[in-house]
């Protein structure tokens, strides 16, 4: 069975504007139907954590609802029914902006750069893009370079 890394970024915001959440949906439904790869949780504690917390979206609830298999559609459409039809937008925003802002550590930022074989030359910080690094890079290995 083949076992996939995901490649929506953290970046990425679906229609109700919350990043990270269609990184998060496709996470879960992979890991529903084990096909996620072993080298990424369906829910971590980083994002995946941090946008359920944001969202007030009890984590059992959602791992719960995922194993209908849902569209991308479908799982917006359940948490704005969770939320009363609404979402905060100041929670959101809130959201969005910690996510955009995070900043791994030293340590990790190197680890991931010279994994993805990319000099440190300090212009990336972040860590939506130092992510996006980290699974093209391993996508790349796993599926392309072999």
């Amino acid at each position: 069975m083949s076992q996939i890394i995901p490649l929506i970024s953290s970046g990425i915001a679906g229609p109700l504007g919350v990043l990270h959440l269609p990184r998060l949906w496709q996470k879960v439904s992979l890991e529903t139907v084990g096909k996620l790869h072993p080298d990424y949780p369906g829910i971590g504690a980083g994002y995946d954590q941090m946008v359920l917390d944001g969202l007030g979206i009890d984590k059992d609830a959602f791992v719960e609802f995922m194993k209908s298999k849902p569209s991308y559609v479908q799982l917006e459409a359940w948490i704005l029914e969770q939320k009363g039809g609404t979402l905060d937008q100041n929670a959101v925003d809130e959201l969005n902006s910690a996510i955009a802002g995070y900043i791994h550590a030293d340590d990790t930022r190197k680890e991931i750069l010279e994994a993805a074989g990319r000099e440190d030359d300090g212009t990336i910080k972040d860590a939506v893009n130092l992510n996006n690094l980290d699974d093209w890079a391993s996508f790349h290995k796993a599926e392309i370079a072999g």
